[in-house]
């Protein structure tokens, strides 16, 4: 019988620092998220592409700070006020551009948290000098925030969190496996959630072990329904 890799950890949706594994592709934010008070004018940006980890980082760093975390794109007038009074985490910044409204909320939160002496971090996939703002006060704004950047995962991350994911499903396969999935997935961490509910849910239903086999067939349904959006 094939040797089985399997971490000992509990099921859960984990975003806490205990679960945070940190890697050469992430240590330089996590430090960096970690000392806010060396960031220029108490705000920073983070960013990285889909899958890099930014949401999970974005609330261990709100768990150390008692920070409030918000999407981007639910900032509403009647909120502005009460986030203003701590710190703030707002997701996927990037998202509001062009968006009138919202820019000139964000305008509005941004000066109004800062001037209540708290920080601002903002998530987004790429630098504000790309977010294509349209006011020209938050573009300003915006593109005086420094900026850290999270790197896309490597191998020995993406590693340890598909060994996780398995365990957290209770799922034993042979690090044959893990070695032939690692080498054929993107560098998305969360690509590897939705590969992994979709093997459970694939051996499940034919009775198989998750073999190269059935990593192929899975691994090319997912690929076709990304390309056609399913």
């Amino acid at each position: 019988m094939p040797r089985q890799l399997t971490l000992n950890l509990p099921v859960r949706t984990a975003l806490g620092r205990e679960d945070f594994f940190v890697s050469p592709s992430n240590a330089h934010a996590l430090e960096t998220l970690s000392a806010p008070t060396d960031w220029p004018l108490g705000k920073i940006v983070l960013c990285g592409e889909t899958g890099s980890g930014k949401t999970h980082l974005a609330h261990v760093w709100a768990e150390q700070t008692q920070a409030q975390i918000l999407q981007a794109c639910d900032l509403e007038a009647s909120n502005i006020e009460q986030l203003a009074r701590a710190p703030l985490a707002l997701e996927d910044a990037d998202q509001i551009a062009q968006d009138g409204e919202r820019e000139t909320l964000l305008f509005h939160l941004h000066n109004l948290i800062l001037a209540n002496g708290h920080f601002l971090l903002l998530t987004a996939r790429t630098a504000p000098s790309r977010w294509n703002i349209a006011l020209p006060d938050l573009k300003s704004r915006m593109e005086g925030t420094a900026v850290v950047q999270l790197q896309a995962p490597d191998d020995m991350l993406l590693t340890v969190v598909l060994l996780k994911h398995f365990n957290d499903r209770q799922l034993h396969v042979a690090p044959e496996v893990v070695d032939y999935i690692i080498k054929r997935i993107p560098r998305s961490l969360g690509f590897i959630g939705e590969l992994c509910v979709a093997l459970d849910q694939t051996a499940l239903s034919e009775k198989r072990a998750i073999t190269r086999p059935l990593v192929a067939k899975v691994l090319d349904v997912l690929d076709k329904n990304h390309t056609t959006g399913a």
